[in-house]
């Protein structure tokens, strides 16, 4: 069981995916990542690195579900965290932010995502 938060977007889905899965825009749109590095690049099924996170921690990440231009899953620290899903909608796209069903809370985390991935993606 997983809890979701969406909005849709005005463009195309390929445009909202670039900025999901490229690691250098995480800390823009993502409240809790100040810095993220991919051991090789680019974002795929068996991706790693370390993110830093808002509380000052560097901490290893994986990717434990990958769906190329649609949807990734990752694990921090071990802990099964956040899902980014891409959906292609009439006039854009919608992005779904998932949790696990032991953190609803963090939904309000994922809300401000949003809002700043549409300023992100409104540039």
């Amino acid at each position: 069981m997983t809890f979701s938060v969406s909005r849709h977007f005005g463009v195309p889905a390929e445009q909202a995916w670039a900025v999901l899965a490229d690691v250098g825009y995480w800390p823009v749109w993502g409240p809790s990542v100040r810095s993220a590095v991919l051991s090789a690049a680019p974002l795929g099924p068996d991706s790693s690195g370390t993110v830093g996170t808002a509380l000052g921690l560097r901490l290893p990440f994986r990717v434990t579900s990958f769906e190329p231009g649609r949807y990734w899953a990752w694990s921090v620290a071990g802990v099964a965290a956040t899902g980014h899903r891409v959906t292609p909608e009439a006039g854009g796209c919608r992005v779904t932010f998932t949790v696990p069903w032991w953190a609803p809370a963090y939904l309000a985390v994922c809300c401000l995502a949003l809002r700043r991935l549409a300023r992100l993606l409104a540039a």
